[in-house]
């Protein structure tokens, strides 16, 4: 719509597309915004002066105004505590020209919808950028307040009224750049695959005779090695736990989760979403030929500041093709100090003593995505000193960590997580983590490397710490012998922390308290905080994501009530009276600090049992 019509708009701009912002009639002037920053008492008249006389004598200086101010660094004189940052410098632009201030979320940007508004020679020209195009308005991001002859031409184009936002400067030119490559990769990906020749494999049940008759991409197209550099570089920057990207029928859908909730990112042609997910199974170093079957991989790049990240891979045959999920593990999550990981005092003490222990078996548990394996690893790594052999078998190995002794678990040949168990009992272990003890075989392997002298690290999938206890019976582990090794059972869940920048006090509704932490008692707070949204959290209100955690020490009273038929209620009980406390209220202990909501702990823990 727009986008057909956009092609056909500026022409012209091509020939002077490398005219700068202070060419243009209109355009913001140094003198001019440094006469207005004093005036509105945001620097003094000596700075104006010294920023002044700098820039007079500086040749060829094509930056924008605010750009140079803020490259100063200095104070913001209304609060000194602050600077005067390019984005509180675009705020008072937009407030003193009365516009609104956009900070661009790059998340909630359409960029094949916001491209085809312009061309990138005009859009460069006069320094502007679509952010938004629907049924009423086209919403276009500008960092000159003064400059409006474009206006009246994108109008004409696009027959939709214009809104314009201010934006910082440098926004403008990074995302101008970064939206335009990626939609030119795009078209450029989907000419080369209209110009392939037929032969494509089967890859999507329900257009068998349609791709019988197109060609395939080749997945080491330029085109196809942008978007997927684009793509993985985008999850680094917007701090994405995962990468979905989704066959549907006509077009790929591409996801982000971030702090455990999904966000939509782009729309990809279902052409060039298969070779994007064939350019990274080649770097996963998977079999590109095979779609019919999921396959696992890892893949380990670099940031631009130079940080290693691995990401391991996993696909899904659907019936649009194939379904691909990155993982992406950032190393920094191996801290050395666990109340990184948000154990409090009381339960970093319990841990601690736990795994300080010569041998026995030490159990985390929780669902899937609560931070088991953070756990593990960041626990590891505090044992992996010079004196003591860490093995682990894990399925798949979720990160390469070379303090480690890593062997991964392949069903083809055999090698499962009892057998790979038996074969670490030959290595002369210290310490053995077993991914996860699924069945009674792995079991009894733990139980017995525990009982020959070492310590057992593992998780299991139960809704609290007790529970596992119970599952351990389930299985078929003789009573006496989880006495004997178990040390103890850690549950845990991952709440989503406050926006500091945007987070709010109130004053607690106490009947909410009440049924919040029922049936147990806890002091209910003079002030909790509740969720706003601003720039820094994408309006969600949260930003990072901390951990709840429940532990159960396995004392004479609690092995006592152990039996063949072991009463969890009975169990959990004897932990209560002996100071386990559940994670409803290590979530109530949050609310009161002030890092998350009432809300949040009430979506991730279980209800509690009564004490």
């Amino acid at each position: 719509m727009a986008g057909s019509r956009g092609r056909t708009a500026s022409g012209r701009a091509h020939r002077d597309s490398t005219r700068s912002h202070r060419q243009i009639d209109g355009a913001l002037r140094l003198e001019d915004v440094l006469e207005q920053l004093v005036a509105d008492g945001l620097i003094t008249e000596d700075q104006r002066r010294l920023l002044l006389g700098v820039h007079q004598t500086s040749t060829g200086e094509t930056r924008h105004p605010l750009t140079i101010v803020a490259d100063r660094d200095w104070p913001d004189q209304r609060d000194p505590r602050h600077s005067l940052t390019l984005d509180t410098l675009s705020e008072w632009l937009a407030e003193r020209y009365d516009l609104p201030y956009l900070r661009i979320d790059p998340l909630k940007i359409d960029v094949s919808a916001i491209t085809g508004v312009m061309s990138y020679a005009y859009a460069s020209r006069f320094n502007i950028l679509a952010v938004a195009v629907d049924s009423d308005a086209v919403t276009v991001a500008t960092a000159e307040p003064r400059v409006r002859e474009w206006e009246a031409e994108i109008e004409r184009i696009t027959g939709l009224p214009v809104k314009r936002v201010i934006t910082s400067p440098r926004d403008i030119e990074r995302y101008l750049l970064e939206f335009y490559t990626l939609s030119r990769s795009v078209l450029g990906a989907r000419r080369e695959q209209g110009e392939h020749t037929p032969g494509a494999q089967i890859q999507n049940l329900e257009q068998l005779t349609e791709l019988g008759r197109k060609g395939e991409l080749d997945a080491n197209d330029q085109h196809v090695v942008s978007i997927v550099d684009w793509l993985l570089q985008y999850a680094f920057e917007q701090r994405a736990s995962d990468i979905h990207l989704e066959p549907r029928r006509d077009q790929g859908q591409v996801r982000f989760r971030i702090d455990g909730v999904l966000h939509y990112v782009y729309e990809i042609p279902g052409p060039i979403m298969s070779a994007v997910a064939s350019r990274i199974k080649i770097l996963g170093r998977m079999d590109v030929a095979e779609r019919r079957r999921p396959q696992d991989g890892r893949i380990k790049t670099r940031t631009p500041e130079r940080r290693e990240i691995e990401l391991r891979l996993s696909t899904m045959p659907t019936a649009f093709g194939e379904k691909l999920v990155l993982r992406i593990f950032n190393p920094d999550v191996l801290v050395q100090d666990l109340t990184g990981l948000g154990l409090g005092r009381h339960e970093g003490r319990q841990w601690h003593e736990m795994i300080e222990q010569p041998y026995g078996i030490v159990l985390v548990t929780g669902p899937t995505g609560s931070g088991k394996t953070t756990t593990l690893y960041s626990t590891l790594k505090l044992l992996a000193t010079d004196d003591v052999n860490v093995c682990t078998i894990e399925d798949p190995i979720e990160l390469i960590e070379p303090a480690f002794n890593q062997m991964q678990v392949q069903h083809g040949i055999g090698l499962d997580f009892a057998s790979g168990v038996r074969t670490m009992l030959r290595q002369d272990p210290d310490v053995i983590m077993v991914g996860e003890i699924r069945d009674l075989e792995t079991a009894e392997m733990a139980t017995q490397a525990a009982l020959t002298g070492h310590l057992v690290l593992s998780t299991l999938h139960t809704n609290d710490a007790p529970s596992a206890i119970t599952r351990l019976v389930e299985l078929g582990i003789a009573p006496y012998l989880i006495n004997a090794t178990v040390l103890g059972v850690m549950a845990q869940r991952l709440v989503r922390t406050l926006c500091p920048h945007c987070k709010e006090p109130e004053a607690p509704d106490p009947e909410a308290w009440k049924a919040f932490v029922a049936p147990f008692t806890a002091r209910m707070p003079e002030l909790v905080y509740r969720p706003v949204g601003c720039l820094e959290c994408r309006k969600t209100g949260f930003r990072g994501r901390t951990g709840l955690y429940e532990i159960l020490r396995m004392s004479p009273d609690v092995r006592a009530l152990l039996g063949a038929a072991t009463d969890t209620a009975a169990v959990r009980r004897q932990g209560f009276r002996e100071g386990m406390r559940p994670l409803r209220l290590a979530g109530a202990r949050r609310v009161a600090a002030g890092d998350t909501t009432m809300e949040e702990v009430l979506r991730v823990t279980p209800p509690p049992a009564g004490a």
